[in-house]
């Protein structure tokens, strides 16, 4: 069998570590081998690119992506990132400005070909990026900076794919602010071998042992991918996003990362960036991410995006009888929450594999198939938080954050819904 000679590559993702990747044989997936650790530059995490060819030509990229430009002029690139057409993906590009800055109103508007990304069309294509938030850049270091974008039309207007505008009306309500709305996402991922569509650590073709082994597993034959959730988890330190911690989930190529607590809209921000961050590190490292919330069919687990939620009301004494005031609200308003909380997710709210089943709401203490799940320490402490189970791996975090802040402080149902609401669900309120 003729078999394809091709040379062993590097690419670092994250400060102290280099992933190793060797290109497959011809009509294979590429394959992370290993990590190899490699020492921080001054001017951010260091990109590494080697060749074992003998053109040279990949060594001096290295030195050119690596390059210290602060001695020599004060410009800065800017990474303009924005939501895409699908709701789900991201793009971006860079401009140049003039010089650091600290917020984003010191930048400047842009504009993209929307007909490009399915958000105009062609006869009418421009749309205007607005920065909304600055994150530094842990591809680029120094001064160079991310920045998180909506989209509007020319004259203005919020493009239907821009969640962030509603969301930013919502958290700027004078109840909620002084609610003071916190967020803790957990954004759950699965990572694919590339070309084969098939999960990272899976035989092509084939499945693992069952589920059990996986969740927080240690060891070559049990955790797949653990250089990358560790580089994502260096970048989003080094970016500013107020990353919490990370896990290996129960089926095995599927990981889990904490973002919060966050306030408001910066929840929804901070996810996006995080998300961006991932894709670029798993793009240097010739894997694929997939946010599907059922990517596997079948006795595995699903995605999911678990979001814990409280209000200041939630968090102070007597907070638990605010918790349940809102769980009822949930309850009244499930189908508006379902019908946002991600696409596919009919796939992973069966009632199986920890979740509740799409059509029925459900809360309860410690209880992880429940839509709605209360903390032993929040019932026995008498205030705390709400996790609510429902949303997808893929939804959008300003829609969903939006929502629990609208339907839990802004809106009231009549009466009658409320007491026919509160007896179905045994909920004193």
């Amino acid at each position: 069998m003729a078999q394809a000679v091709v040379p062993a590559m590097q690419c670092q993702v994250g400060a102290k570590a280099t992933i190793l990747a060797r290109p497959a044989a011809a009509g294979g997936g590429g394959r992370v081998w290993g990590v190899r650790r490699a020492g921080r530059g001054t001017s951010g995490l260091k990109v590494r690119a080697v060749s074992t060819a003998t053109t040279g030509v990949v060594p001096r990229l290295e030195h050119l992506l690596n390059m210290d430009t602060k001695p020599y002029t004060d410009k800065i690139i800017a990474e303009y990132i924005w939501v895409g057409g699908s709701g789900i993906d991201l793009r971006s590009k860079s401009r140049t400005i003039s010089k650091p800055v600290e917020d984003p109103s010191e930048l400047p508007k842009w504009n993209y070909d929307g007909s490009s990304t399915g958000q105009a069309p062609g006869t009418d294509s421009e749309v205007i990026l607005y920065p909304q938030a600055i994150f530094k850049d842990p591809f680029r270091g120094g001064n160079n900076i991310l920045v998180m974008c909506d989209t509007y039309t020319p004259a203005g207007e919020p493009i239907p794919t821009n969640k962030r505008h509603k969301a930013a009306q919502i958290f700027s309500d004078p109840k909620v602010v002084e609610q003071v709305p916190w967020f803790g996402i957990e954004q759950e991922y699965t990572l694919m071998q590339k070309d084969v569509s098939w999960p990272l650590g899976w035989p092509v073709g084939g499945y693992p042992g069952p589920q059990g082994p996986y969740y927080c597993a240690v060891g070559a034959d049990k955790s797949f991918g653990r250089d990358i959730s560790d580089a994502h988890y260096m970048a989003c330190l080094y970016a500013g996003i107020n990353i919490s911690g990370t896990n290996g989930e129960v089926m095995p190529g599927q990981w889990e990362y904490q973002v919060g607590p966050s306030v408001g809209i910066e929840a929804g921000d901070h996810i996006w960036i995080s998300r961006y961050l991932l894709e670029r590190i798993t793009e240097q490292a010739g894997v694929v991410l997939t946010l599907d919330p059922k990517p596997i069919q079948g006795d595995w687990n699903g995605a999911g995006c678990h979001t814990n939620y409280s209000t200041k009301s939630m968090r102070e004494d007597g907070g638990f009888e605010v918790i349940k005031k809102a769980i009822l609200n949930l309850s009244l308003r499930h189908d508006l929450h379902i019908s946002a909380y991600g696409e596919g997710n009919e796939r992973r709210l069966t009632g199986l594999h920890e979740t509740a089943s799409i059509d029925t709401f459900s809360w309860g203490v410690a209880n992880r198939g429940c839509s709605i799940r209360v903390g032993r320490d929040t019932e026995a402490q008498g205030k705390g938080y709400l996790e609510d189970r429902r949303p997808a791996s893929n939804m959008d975090p300003y829609v969903v954050t939006g929502l629990l802040a609208e339907t839990t402080i802004l809106w009231e149902p009549s009466l009658e819904a409320e007491a026919l609401a509160a007896k179905k669900l045994a909920l004193k309120v």
